[in-house]
C-alpha cells in the first residue's frame, strides 16, 4: 500500500510560510511524539533554514515514555532543544514560553544591552497535519481560537494570535511533503489520523497495526482484545478476523479494521511509538 497526499492548499502554504519568516524570533516545531521522525517534515529545514527552533513533542501522554525520553536526548545531541508535551495540559503549555527564551537568549541578551524594549516572543508554528496545532492555540488562548478536529488539514490560512504579553504566535496549515521516500513513513503517518482515511485501504492498516503491537506491544494488544498466547501468532488476517469476531462483528473485517485503528489513535490500547528509536539509530 503505497500512500501520497499533497492538497493544493500546502503548496501555497509553503510558499506563505517561507515569506513570513522574516517576522518571527523562532519556529515551534510541533511533532507527533508517536512519531518523532516519520512526523517531522524533511523539507523544513530547507524552508526554514537558520531561524532558531524549539521542538515540541506533543502528544507526549500517548507515546511510549521510554522511547520519547531517548528520542529527547537525541534531539538535544543534534543541537536542538526539545520538550515533550501535551497540548491539552496546563502545565505542559506553560513550559513553552520558557523553553522558548532558552533558544533565544543571546538574541534577548542583545537586546537587552541595545536598550531594546522587551516585546512578545513572536513565534511560527510549523507541523504536519493533525500533530496538534490548533488543539496547542487554543490551550494558549483559554478559548476556542483555531478549528480543531481529527481530521488533517482543518486549518486553511494563517492568523497572528497573542497570548498574553509575552508570545504572539503565527498559526499555518499542516504542511505535508510531495512524495514520501519511504512507504512505512506514509503508513505510520496514516495510523495516527495524519492522512485522510478516505484515502486509506484500513484492513490493510490495520494488518499493519497488529503486526506493530504484536511484535513491541504484544501485552497490550493481547489484553485489549482478551487474545491467548496462541491466538496472538497465527497469521494477521485470521487474528484480524478473530478480533472481529471477538467484538461481535462477525466476519466484517472492515468495521473491525476501522475500530481498531481508532482505539489505537485514541490511546485505548496504551501507550506506543511507532518511531523506534533503535531502529533509527542502527
Amino acid at each position: 500500500m503505497t500512500i501520497q497526499w499533497f492538497p493544493g492548499h500546502m503548496a501555497k502554504a509553503r510558499r506563505e510560510v517561507s515569506e513570513k519568516l522574516k517576522f518571527v524570533d523562532i519556529v515551534f516545531e510541533l511533532v507527533d511524539a508517536r512519531l518523532p521522525r516519520s512526523s517531522r517534515n524533511p523539507m523544513l529545514d530547507q524552508i526554514v533554514q537558520q531561524k532558531p527552533r524549539l521542538i515540541l513533542l506533543n502528544k507526549a501522554d500517548l507515546a511510549d515514555p521510554n522511547q520519547t525520553a531517548l528520542w529527547t536526548s537525541w534531539f538535544k545531541e543534534q543541537g536542538y532543544e526539545v520538550l515533550a508535551m501535551n497540548a491539552k495540559n496546563d502545565k505542559s503549555v506553560k513550559q513553552i514560553v520558557p523553553a522558548a527564551k532558552k533558544v533565544l537568549a543571546e538574541k534577548l541578551a542583545r537586546d537587552k544591552e541595545r536598550g531594546i524594549k522587551p516585546r512578545a516572543i513572536r513565534a511560527m508554528v510549523l507541523g504536519i497535519p493533525n500533530v496538534g496545532k490548533s488543539t496547542l492555540l487554543n490551550h494558549l488562548a483559554g478559548k476556542k481560537i483555531a478549528s480543531t478536529g481529527n481530521k488533517p488539514g482543518v486549518t486553511k490560512g494563517q492568523q497572528w494570535l497573542r497570548f498574553g504579553s509575552q508570545l504572539e504566535l503565527l498559526d499555518t496549515p499542516g504542511i505535508l511533503w510531495p512524495k514520501f521516500e519511504d512507504p512505512e513513513v506514509g503508513k505510520r503517518l496514516a495510523l495516527t489520523g495524519a492522512i485522510k482515511d478516505d484515502l486509506l485501504h484500513l484492513d490493510d492498516l490495520a494488518i499493519d497495526e497488529l503486526g506493530f503491537l504484536r511484535r513491541f506491544y504484544p501485552e497490550q494488544l493481547k489484553e485489549r482484545y482478551k487474545l491467548t498466547d496462541e491466538e496472538i501468532f497465527q497469521e494477521l488476517p485470521e487474528l484480524l478476523m478473530l478480533i472481529a469476531k471477538k467484538r461481535g462483528f462477525k466476519d466484517d473485517y472492515e468495521r473491525a479494521s476501522e475500530m481498531m485503528i481508532i482505539e489505537l489513535r485514541q490511546g485505548r490500547l496504551g501507550r506506543y511509538t511507532l518511531d523506534r528509536f533503535e531502529e533509527y539509530t542502527e
